[in-house]
């Protein structure tokens, strides 16, 4: 079932495939919006109460017009749908999000399914590409952005609009919501040095073909939780739904049974 999830200032669309047991939300990066996960629902639908939204300005959800954070936005996903626990399935900005989130209520998180995952607090220094995307964005070369962004986090197939179509048409997709979420979005408390506070299941999945520094970011947030499992994913670049989703579904399954 659709509907508009209100958060502070806002809304965002959500999706509730209703269903007994444990939840499992998912939790979309920035390089795609919500339909990114959808290479792995018919492997997850039916099994569990799935619950997938579009953060603000993406896909389905309208732009933000005040200040908020993401991890405050997923807490009020939970509420929403009267979430005591839920396991959590997060890619990227997603997975920095959850990290967030899982420390400030570890009460209400059963798992962690992380793939390629950011974290707040990591010194993952991208201000170059900060800069080259806010060029190109004012010689208005939105295509530029596109291609530039294939060639960092779309490895795997190419790197290039025309080598990698799926991928492009998901980055080309979000590129409205980078522009209208930059004088909203606020970062969520450092959480890189709290790791070690993580007490429930969690698997971290990264990709052999991502940018080096996203795959050593990855290990070291692996290493500093205690009992998570470290996934290297040999086809995978920042998009492993669309490169490797049948084992994308097979870890998600493994860790959503350990967690419940």
């Amino acid at each position: 079932m659709e509907t508009m999830v209100p958060v502070d200032g806002g809304e965002v669309w959500a999706d509730d495939t209703g269903g007994d047991g444990p939840a499992m939300v998912l939790v979309h990066p920035g390089v795609g919006d919500s339909t990114i996960w959808d290479p792995v629902l018919d492997s997850l639908t039916g099994r569990q109460r799935l619950i997938r939204y579009d953060a603000r300005g993406y896909g389905r959800s309208p732009a933000p017009v005040t200040p908020y954070t993401p991890a405050h936005d997923l807490g009020a996903v939970l509420d929403h749908f009267g979430l005591d626990r839920a396991v959590l399935v997060a890619s990227s900005m997603g997975g920095a999000a959850s990290l967030s989130y899982t420390l400030d209520a570890p009460d209400r998180v059963a798992g962690l399914a992380l793939f390629v995952p950011g974290v707040s607090g990591y010194d993952l220094d991208e201000s170059e590409l900060h800069q080259e995307v806010a060029r190109l964005a004012e010689a208005g070369d939105m295509e530029g952005i596109v291609r530039l962004g294939l060639g960092l986090w779309g490895r795997a197939a190419g790197g290039t609009p025309e080598s990698d179509p799926v991928a492009a048409a998901h980055l080309r997709a979000v590129l409205p919501a980078w522009f209208a979420n930059v004088d909203h979005q606020r970062a969520d408390p450092p959480a890189f040095d709290r790791l070690g506070e993580i007490a429930v299941p969690t698997v971290l999945a990264l990709g052999e073909l991502d940018r080096p520094q996203i795959v050593r970011c990855n290990e070291e947030t692996a290493a500093r939780i205690p009992g998570c499992r470290l996934v290297r994913l040999t086809e995978s670049d920042h998009y492993p739904t669309l490169r490797e989703p049948k084992a994308v579904a097979r870890l998600v399954e493994e860790l959503y049974a350990e967690a419940k």
